[in-house]
């Protein structure tokens, strides 16, 4: 049924998406225009936010629109928008980063001389990705998916001079491509069938096993979980504002956000629950473990989003998917933050990403020092912080539910890792004496970043309470764990923390030999572990077997005379075929192509 109040956040969520847009209609000033309409834009959809928070989100509805696209007689598409409370969430968290990331890149991209065609970028990134959040159908959803791919390309290599940029770019693309087929197969099965690809028809429908394990093989590769997270952290080659959005919330969520979306397919299939809880677990363990010996600030917080993402999935394989979306919401903020202040740091030590060359930089950077300790806390889970009400809620459940033990273990493993690897960085850029070249001036924060940087650590403080009332109004105050359970999260961050704390001063106060400790650690294991472990492993050997039978191969039919006869046979072939009658062959071509459109016209 169509009340007043899906009728308004319908409007206004379109208003909000048309805003956004209208920096495109002047090129004049374009990075002003686009942060002033992300601003009003955000504005606009708070509106409906505000009233989804005086219904209740347990207590909304859904509004659905259908835009006829190709109507003829073999097919009947159009395109579906929803309107429901994980898009009326989840688009102003969406814009209020997106405004902060513009503002922050008028100041970091200032001496670029395309910085408003960057702005353009961004702004279409985060077009695309409300296009994602707000569809109903699966063919909308796929536009917005592609959409969103199709920027990251661009952004991730926008310095495409240099090789690692481009090189990542393109590793990207490879890997998400992965995840495209699974979504187009499923498309294509829709179609094919005749059924509709709206999410109402497919959670009334029985689909398959297979047909939900393609969605999952999409959402696995836009997440960069295990097997696919490559590209997540060669991504860091693009400018920190576009790591900012790409991990907070535009591109690296739309899978988690596929899976929450069709969730009511597989609520009861304990298959894909399982594969989603492992594949969560293992992602998180394995990237939460890697971060622990990672030296490079960015891929340090790109890890970390890999981790967080698995966590997301093992809420989701635990079949609580507003807890995901929840712990989706808060990530936001602080990663976004974190990201920004890195982008500081790294600037004003030109250009150098090298923990083990920053130090002492909280009295020089105070604003930026600040928000990196609120940000790591809070990806620490520390109470009363945005990330403790979400991660410490989906860890208290994965110990209430009847799941795979090792999973819990690896979840727990990973946040203990969390833990290390957050105060590491803290200790090592903020705290640490200094280990930067003599001749770096390090400067305050100029105006251009204080007010990104302020309203992101206000988020990442005052954001959970928040989330957690509009998302869970009705949630129920009774204690549901036994408190040793209850507060098992707690205390093996704490205990982590204390142990990183009292790791880090016996390093400091110790004597700088190598420790007999780190004489006797596999430094072969902690390397592979960093360097993509098993992926690496498994292209080498396929790259080993190809290429042994390939040099076999020509060693056998490739000798020096079947090449000459090869080369002679071909040049008898072309002198006999082209003769260099150029006109003859553009009418002979001209001629064919006006026979074809006369037939089917």
């Amino acid at each position: 049924m169509i009340t007043l109040y899906t009728m308004v956040s319908a409007l206004f969520s379109f208003l909000s998406f048309f805003t956004v847009l209208l920096p495109f209609l002047s090129r004049r000033n374009f990075n002003e225009n686009a942060t002033l309409a992300v601003k009003t834009a955000l504005y606009l959809s708070l509106i409906p936010l505000f009233m989804l928070i005086t219904k209740g989100a347990d207590n909304t509805c859904s509004i659905t629109t259908a835009f006829p696209w190709l109507n003829n007689f073999c097919s009947n598409l159009a395109l579906f928008t929803s309107f429901d409370k994980y898009q009326i969430i989840f688009l102003p968290i969406a814009l209020f980063v997106t405004w902060s990331i513009l503002q922050f890149s008028s100041w970091y991209m200032a001496s670029d001389p395309k910085k408003d065609k960057f702005s353009s970028h961004l702004l279409l990134f985060l077009a695309m990705m409300i296009i994602l959040i707000s569809s109903g159908n699966l063919i909308l959803f796929f536009i917005g998916w592609e959409g969103v791919g199709i920027m990251s390309f661009v952004l991730i290599g926008w310095y495409n001079s240099r090789a690692n940029a481009a090189a990542a770019a393109l590793m990207a693309v490879l890997y998400n491509r992965i995840g495209d087929i699974g979504l187009m197969m499923t498309l294509v099965s829709l179609t094919k069938s005749g059924g509709s690809t709206s999410f109402d028809f497919l959670f009334s429908s029985n689909p398959s096993t297979i047909f939900i394990l393609n969605l999952i093989l999409a959402a696995a590769s836009k997440s960069a979980q295990f097997m696919f997270h490559p590209w997540l952290i060669s991504a860091m080659e693009g400018p920190t504002p576009v790591s900012a959005l790409l991990h907070s919330s535009t591109m690296v969520v739309a899978g988690v956000f596929l899976l929450i979306r069709i969730h009511p397919l597989f609520s009861h299939n304990y298959l894909i629950l399982s594969v989603c809880l492992s594949l969560g677990a293992i992602t998180s363990a394995f990237a939460a473990w890697s971060a622990v010996k990672q030296n490079d600030m960015k891929k340090i917080i790109a890890l970390s989003t890999c981790s967080q993402l698995g966590l997301m999935m093992v809420a989701i394989g635990i079949n609580l998917p507003d807890l995901a979306f929840f712990h989706m919401c808060s990530h936001a903020f602080f990663k976004a933050m974190l990201f920004l202040c890195s982008g500081v740091v790294i600037h004003n030590l030109n250009n150098n990403q090298d923990i083990r060359l920053m130090g002492g930089l909280f009295k020089a950077l105070p604003i930026s020092s600040t928000c990196i300790t609120i940000g790591s806390l809070a990806l620490m889970g520390t109470p009363y912080l945005i990330a403790f009400y979400s991660k410490d809620a989906i860890i208290e459940s994965a110990s209430n539910s009847i799941i795979n033990t090792t999973a819990l273990l690896l979840t727990l493993a990973a946040t203990s890792c969390t833990a290390i690897y957050s105060l590491r960085m803290i200790y090592a850029v903020l705290l640490h004496q200094p280990r930067t070249t003599p001749t770096i001036l390090v400067f305050d924060e100029p105006l251009a970043t204080k007010g990104p940087l302020i309203r992101l650590a206000i988020g990442s403080v005052i954001g959970g309470p928040l989330l957690f009332w509009i998302l869970f109004p009705s949630f129920p105050k009774e204690a549901t764990l036994p408190d040793f359970m209850k507060w098992a999260a707690l205390a093996i961050t704490v205990a982590s923390f204390l142990l990183a704390f009292l790791f880090a001063w016996w390093r400091h106060w110790s004597s700088p030999s190598p420790s007999a400790l780190s004489k006797e650690f596999n430094p072969d294991l902690m390397s592979s572990s960093i360097h993509r472990f098993v992926v690496n492993r498994v292209l080498n050997s396929g790259w080993q077997v190809a290429a042994f039978g390939v040099d076999h191969a020509l060693a056998e039919f490739s000798s020096k005379h079947t090449l000459n006869t090869l080369n002679i046979k071909m040049i008898k072939t072309i002198t006999h075929t082209h003769k260099g009658l150029i006109q003859l062959y553009l009418a002979c071509y001209f001629i064919t192509l006006n026979q074809v459109f006369a037939y089917f016209i």
